[in-house]
């Protein structure tokens, strides 16, 4: 068929252009187009444009939600920077309440210590005194004994009367007494 078409052609003698299709290729052409464009149009073109809506939707959606968690984000991180300065102050107030207390008890440590070096002193002074009282009044009464027989060794009479006795002996101990506070005085 094709054979007898060309040579029907050929027969008529037409010349025809082969680049120019024949007309009723052409409508068939453009009939067929419309179809392929009307499908394209009614079901093609809206399904794209939908999934094109979706995505966008989804980007833009992604967008907002990476926005908030952003500032989420900002506002944790300026929750935990100011919970850390807050924390900083408050290691800071703690520390210096440790070191103010520490100075307090190291100047109560001391006071304690002071006072109690203070009455151990003075208890100190207190068990000197009474020990050389009692050793003033042992070697008083040695003393006048050692003084009474030196002096009936000396005199060669007997003092055995209390009444004598005492007066010599009070006599001598107030000399000795008077040479001892003359002596302290000096030096």
């Amino acid at each position: 068929m094709a054979a007898a078409t060309i040579a029907l052609l050929a027969a008529e003698g037409e010349e025809q252009n082969p680049l120019i299709p024949a007309v009723y290729d052409i409508v068939w052409s453009i009939v067929a187009l419309a179809v392929v464009a009307f499908v394209f149009w009614k079901f093609v073109l809206p399904m794209a444009q939908r999934v094109l809506d979706e995505r966008t939707e989804k980007i833009e959606g992604g967008l907002v939600r990476a926005e908030e968690a952003q500032a989420e984000a900002q506002a944790a991180l300026e929750q935990y920077r100011a919970q850390l300065a807050e924390a900083r102050t408050e290691a800071a107030q703690i520390r210096e309440d440790a070191r103010t207390q520490g100075q307090q008890i190291i100047a109560e440590m001391k006071a304690q210590a002071q006072e109690e070096s203070d009455r151990i002193v003075a208890a100190g002074h207190n068990q000197l005194t009474a020990q050389r009282q009692q050793i003033v009044a042992e070697l008083r009464g040695d003393l006048g004994r050692t003084a009474v027989d030196l002096a009936e060794k000396v005199i060669g009479e007997s003092l055995s009367e209390d009444v004598k006795r005492a007066g010599s002996i009070d006599r001598f101990l107030d000399e000795l007494d008077s040479v001892d506070t003359k002596t302290a005085a000096g030096k």
